[in-house]
């Protein structure tokens, strides 16, 4: 008979754990990974000790986040591993596997805050203009740089982009984020040009390889040099090098256009619910807006401009700001403002907030 307190079937336990985050809590495949790489360092560790996530004892936890404490990591890190820790064990004594919770009483690591400090519009243009020359690659970095800022995708979202995923000809695109869960976002005529030059013949045309490592990455938008799908280590040296050539003394990172996109969208007046909304963020807590909102493609069938809130009655008509959100004129009463626009067509800030308005 199978001891149940074997380091492989106490492995086995975390793998089902493991499954059960993804398919019964929904959580991100990339959230998912993260936890079982801390996994298997506590499972390492506890071999270490002869111990397993079925035998150990509260004291042994408290030893492991000591050792990783002194490691150097960061403390975000250790936070992190912190929470798959408890999560793992509550889970195990949900699934009457443990009697107890040797992490109940484990004390959490305080994280600093982490929000970025976000650029100004003359850093956004500076960023933006940095990357400008012609190799497939340089095409490549100004597009992924133009779509960041104009959708504030995260950089994963970036980097599991279908070519499918994208209408230029609507100027919308859409998303997958956390927990798979989808969103449809509009984006600006820059990013839509930036774009369309990448996935011609002088971009990705020439960054497709003879043959394909992976059938996954044929569909991909953004390609490596070598034909890979682009994942978020590489995007993320893109955005950092474009910072350094642009000039920016803060630290840039793709998170960092992220919260600039929302950030500058604020300040010119945008509704935080739809904001959230837009970058999929919780709104738990806000209290819905009076105005009634009609998220593309919901509508679709009623619409001639790329507008991502729309009048029930009609499409709203005007230019186009590099969010990908009109500058309306209503013909109408207005009511509550759902979104005002960011930046005129090109790269001009916007001289008045601009409203879009639906009828009540």
């Amino acid at each position: 008979m199978t001891d149940p307190s074997t380091p492989a079937v106490a492995h086995a336990h975390v793998e089902s754990f493991l499954q059960w985050m993804t398919v019964e809590r929904g959580r991100a495949i990339n959230t998912v990974i993260s936890y079982r790489r801390d996994l298997v360092k506590y499972e390492d560790f506890l071999l270490s000790k002869k111990k397993t996530i079925l035998t150990v004892e509260e004291q042994d936890i408290e030893t492991f986040v000591k050792v990783m404490q002194a490691s150097g990591e960061s403390v975000a890190s250790t936070a992190r591993r912190i929470a798959a820790v408890r999560m793992l064990h509550s889970y195990l004594v949900s699934e009457d596997l443990r009697s107890d919770n040797p992490s109940a009483r484990l004390e959490g690591v305080k994280v600093p805050s982490g929000v970025p400090k976000p650029l100004s519009l003359v850093e956004v243009e500076s960023l933006l203009s940095a990357t400008t020359g012609e190799s497939s690659t340089e095409i490549r970095d100004r597009a992924l740089l133009e779509f960041l800022y104009a959708t504030g995708a995260r950089i994963s979202e970036a980097c599991d982009l279908n070519l499918d995923d994208l209408d230029l000809s609507s100027r919308v695109v859409r998303l997958f984020g956390k927990g798979s869960k989808e969103r449809i976002v509009p984006f600006g005529r820059t990013a839509e040009e930036c774009l369309r030059t990448y996935l011609g013949v002088a971009g990705r045309s020439n960054l497709i390889p003879d043959s394909w490592a992976k059938g996954s990455d044929r569909d991909a938008v953004f390609l490596t040099n070598k034909g890979r799908r682009l994942n978020r280590q590489k995007a993320w040296h893109i955005v950092r090098d474009a910072g350094v050539r642009a000039g920016i003394r803060s630290e840039m990172s793709p998170h960092v256009l992220r919260h600039t996109c929302a950030t500058h969208m604020l300040e010119h007046g945008a509704d935080l619910r739809i904001v959230q909304e837009m970058l999929g963020q919780s709104s738990a807590g806000l209290r819905r807006p009076t105005a009634r909102a009609y998220p593309w493609p919901a509508q679709q069938a009623v619409l001639s401009a790329p507008a991502w809130y729309v009048n029930v009655a009609g499409p709203v008509s005007g230019p186009v700001c590099r969010t990908g959100l009109l500058h309306p004129v209503p013909s109408w009463e207005p009511q509550t403002a759902v979104h005002h626009c960011l930046h005129q067509a090109g790269s001009q800030s916007c001289p008045t907030a601009h409203q879009v308005y639906l009828p009540g």
